[in-house]
């Protein structure tokens, strides 16, 4: 991580302080000086994590979605046929798993250390081709790091972590529903129009470097149109389906 400079570090610390004031704010609106300080140390410590720091929070989050989750076993159908889609793509086996949810909710979601979990009503109204995209999709976040950002701004900003002792002791000390709810969040926060459009590119130009159809990308986003509408599951944080659409066809052009 890139060491901040002098004035970085001055806004950076005066951030903190009213921060840290907001937060330790009484019932009658005046300012608790001694928890305002504990939460300062709390977030000055959290201002330093990685991108090795927020991947560690990621898994434990991920392994309380997939015990809150009915997660489809190596031989269920479902895993079964999603194994055999992202086998086609670049070797990804030091970076990402791909599971899925038995739910009949159209979704996907990826994490910032790689997880990339997909609902099997999403696979239902899907053919493979438009299932990888989505896939590509989600890779894209991670590998583009928006799901970092995203997830280490939540890190920055939840009292729950005070990191003093660093992230593993921090983690430890959050009950099971403490961290579901995390994780919850992690998955339900909206990411930028930009965000979204660039992961679009990345799926399309994934799929181009494979020698698939980049045209498939278009078509998930069709599929999802007809079966979910211009919002829910997958769509709810996404921009407007037009705006996709016309985006994406002109990533597929300029290839």
């Amino acid at each position: 991580m890139k060491p901040y400079g002098y004035v970085g570090e001055i806004k950076r610390f005066a951030l903190v302080v009213v921060v840290a004031s907001l937060l330790a704010c009484a019932s009658d609106g005046s300012i608790d000086p001694i928890r305002a300080v504990s939460v300062g140390v709390g977030l000055l410590s959290a201002s330093t994590i990685d991108e090795e720091d927020v991947a560690r929070a990621a898994s434990a989050y991920a392994r309380e979605l997939d015990k809150k989750n009915q997660l489809a076993a190596a031989d269920n159908p479902y895993a079964v046929r999603l194994a055999k889609i992202t086998a086609a793509l670049p070797d990804l086996s030091n970076r990402f798993n791909f599971k899925v949810y038995l739910s009949d909710s159209i979704n996907a979601f990826a994490m910032a250390d790689g997880t990339v979990r997909v609902y099997s009503g999403l696979m239902d109204v899907m053919p493979d081709d438009q299932v990888l995209a989505v896939m590509g999709h989600e890779i894209g976040h991670v590998k583009l790091k928006h799901s970092y950002r995203q997830m280490r701004e939540q890190l920055l900003t939840n009292t729950a972590f005070q990191l003093v002792g660093g992230m593993n002791e921090s983690l430890s000390r959050l009950t099971s529903s403490q961290l579901g709810a995390l994780a919850n969040q992690a998955i339900d926060a909206r990411f930028s129009q930009e965000d979204e459009l660039d992961s679009d590119v990345y799926a399309v130009r994934l799929l181009k470097s494979m020698g698939e159809d980049p045209h498939a990308m278009l078509r998930s986003i069709q599929t999802l149109r007809a079966k979910s509408g211009s919002g829910g599951g997958f769509l709810s944080s996404h921009p407007s389906n037009s705006q996709r659409i016309a985006h994406i066809q002109q990533a597929i052009n300029n290839l």
